[in-house]
């Protein structure tokens, strides 16, 4: 059974690594799918433990979350934030600040991948208009997405999962999260400047938008604001009431959709279901490797809340989440954390991960998205581009939060 999960476990990794599989119409999403059936169909894990294997929670969270991010897309909000950056960003360092900041303060609130989908055409037209190069004001973006979606439980995938499974209040995990967040979205506006003289020297001006194409409608947005603003309150003060953050989320994701004029059909149409399909899959397939036994010297290792501890999972995050990704990488080493039962561990996983999907181009979901965006609009983000400011980058960010966890624990 273990040679057999094996070769599942390892043909689904592929796909999901390289997001295809040779003669087999297989991406990343269906890559997952694939091997999460097949571990139930050649009986590695039984149909009923892959049903329980899965956590709805996390599941409920992002599609409440993506639910929000679509209705608040159809009112035209990131048209409005479009227009309200070239108004405010006077030349190109300033549009960079603003860039790195917009991006990663909605990634922390909004689910990182979503804002780069959303933001990544519009900081093309932004620098287009302004007869910029667009790739430091991309590279910005992705870097700022990743660090940025630390700061909240509710800012990426493997946030999600390991505020939930951990227990830790959503202000808690941001009380500790914020510093970290933020003195990175500084260290990279520092380093794309640094590694960009020839644009950022020049200071150019950027271009001003005349509002002449007004394409949101603002008595909406006000309204999907009020219930947004509802919601990250709730996720704040829901334990009190014992309302859990995944409910908060539907909830509001409801309430969104109430006072939208936008039909249902097309509010729906833009949320990624294969996203979840994708999540759900990545649990069953963790649950069936587990289950068979093949990575039992990965799960029986024994992790203490120390300053030895939180070295070993920012060393196996760096590495690990740069061969599978950050959010596969989290759901493989869920059950290790689970039980080790620390706060400072869980936060320690957070930053770790979130932070080493910045140093190659698959480490994170966000960074491939930008760079498919991009390409769409004949852009290419090549390796030498990218890596430099990324090493640089992944090696502060990550030194800061070391130390910040240093810190927490004493």
């Amino acid at each position: 059974m273990q040679i057999t999960a094996l070769i599942i476990f390892a043909i689904a990794y592929i796909g999901i690594i390289f997001n295809k599989l040779p003669f087999l119409n297989l991406n990343r999403k269906t890559s997952a799918y694939a091997g999460s059936v097949l571990m139930i169909v050649f009986g590695v894990i039984s149909f009923e433990d892959a049903v329980k294997s899965i956590d709805f929670n996390t599941i409920a969270l992002l599609l409440g979350m993506m639910v929000i991010i679509s209705v608040l897309q159809a009112e035209g909000f990131f048209t409005l934030i479009s227009q309200k950056t070239m108004s405010s960003a006077k030349n190109a360092s300033r549009l960079l600040v603003l860039i790195v900041f917009i991006t990663g303060v909605a990634s922390a609130f909004l689910v990182n991948d979503a804002v780069v989908l959303l933001f990544t055409p519009v900081i093309i037209n932004i620098c287009r208009k302004s007869s910029l190069d667009p790739m430091p004001f991309l590279l910005g973006e992705i870097f700022s997405s990743n660090a940025g979606s630390l700061m909240c439980i509710t800012g990426n995938p493997q946030n999600m999962i390991i505020g939930i499974a951990s227990g830790i209040s959503y202000g808690g995990f941001m009380v500790y999260m914020l510093p970290i967040a933020v003195v990175s979205m500084l260290i990279i506006v520092w380093v794309i400047k640094k590694t960009n003289r020839d644009i950022f020297s020049q200071n150019r001006p950027v271009a001003s938008d005349d509002g002449g194409n007004k394409t949101y409608n603002a008595k909406n947005i006000r309204k999907v604001s009020v219930i947004f603003a509802l919601v990250i309150c709730g996720f704040f003060f829901g334990k009190i009431f014992h309302i859990s953050i995944p409910v908060i989320a539907l909830a509001g994701s409801v309430l969104a959709i109430t006072v939208s004029d936008r039909p249902s059909k097309e509010i729906f149409k833009e949320v990624d279901f294969s996203l979840l399909l994708f999540f759900a899959s990545l649990f069953v397939i963790v649950a069936a490797v587990k289950q068979s036994g093949m990575l039992n010297m990965v799960f029986d290792i024994t992790l203490q809340p120390n300053a030895v501890s939180i070295l070993i999972i920012f060393a196996l995050s760096t590495v690990l989440s740069q061969i599978i990704s950050n959010v596969p990488y989290t759901v493989l080493v869920l059950p290790v954390f689970t039980a080790a039962n620390s706060s400072i561990l869980w936060l320690s996983l957070a930053s770790a991960s979130t932070l080493a999907g910045n140093l190659t181009v698959i480490g994170a979901m966000a960074n491939l998205i930008v760079m498919e965006q991009a390409e769409k609009e004949g852009i290419k983000i090549t390796p030498h581009k990218f890596y430099r400011p990324a090493l640089i980058i992944t090696v502060l960010t990550s030194l800061f939060a070391i130390l910040m966890l240093l810190v927490y624990q004493l």
